[in-house]
C-alpha cells in the first residue's frame, strides 16, 4: 500500500460510500448491455445505506475498507456464517469490489491478505462466468470447485464457485 492507503474494518459512517462505490462496480460488471428498468430496479434495492447499517451490526457479517488519499477505493464484505457445500470450504467472501479506475494496483490482494490475516482460511466465494475477476483470483490461487446459477428475474447468470486455502 502507498501514500496513507490503509485496510480497516467497516464503519457505520461508511455506508454511504459504500453504496456509492457498489453501484457503480455492479453496473460497471453487470450491466454490459446497459440498464434497463429490471438492471435499475434491482441494483437500487441491492444497495442502500440502510442495508449496509444492517449488515455492518450483524455478527454474521465483517467489512473490510481500503481508503487510499481519505477515500474509498475497495472493500470486502465477509459472511462468516455461510458456507458452500459444507465446512470444508470455510466463510464465504460475499463481495470484493474494487472501483475500476484503481484495479490492478494491488488492492483487492490488499483486502484478501487481510482477510486472510484477520479471520483465517479456507474461504470461498462465486463469480461471473463473464466476470474479469476470474484471472485475478485464480492468480491468487482460488481453485474452481464448482458452478452455482443465479436466477435473475427472466434470466438464469451462471457463476463459478472458487475457493482458497483448502487442503485435500
Amino acid at each position: 500500500m502507498i501514500g496513507d492507503a490503509k485496510v480497516r474494518a467497516a464503519e457505520i459512517r461508511d455506508c454511504n460510500r459504500l453504496t456509492a462505490l457498489s453501484l457503480q462496480v455492479w453496473l460497471d460488471t453487470y450491466a454490459m448491455d446497459g440498464i434497463n428498468d429490471e438492471i435499475a430496479a434491482y441494483v437500487l434495492s441491492l444497495f442502500t445505506p440502510k442495508k449496509f447499517e444492517t449488515i455492518l451490526t450483524d455478527d454474521t457479517y465483517r467489512a473490510l475498507v481500503y481508503t487510499e488519499n481519505g477515500c474509498l477505493r475497495g472493500y470486502v464484505l465477509i459472511n462468516l456464517n455461510s458456507r458452500f457445500k459444507g465446512e470444508k470450504n470455510g466463510f464465504e467472501i460475499d463481495k470484493l469490489y474494487v472501483q475500476e479506475p484503481f484495479q490492478g494496483r494491488g488492492i483487492g490482494r490488499a483486502l484478501l491478505e487481510a482477510v486472510k490475516k484477520r479471520f483465517g482460511s479456507p474461504f470461498w466465494l462465486y463469480t461471473w462466468v463473464r466476470n474479469r475477476s476470474i484471472g485475478f483470483y485464480k492468480h491468487y490461487g482460488f481453485r474452481d470447485i464448482g458452478r452455482y446459477d443465479l436466477h435473475f428475474k427472466s434470466r438464469t447468470v451462471e457463476n463459478r464457485v472458487l475457493v482458497y486455502g483448502r487442503s485435500d
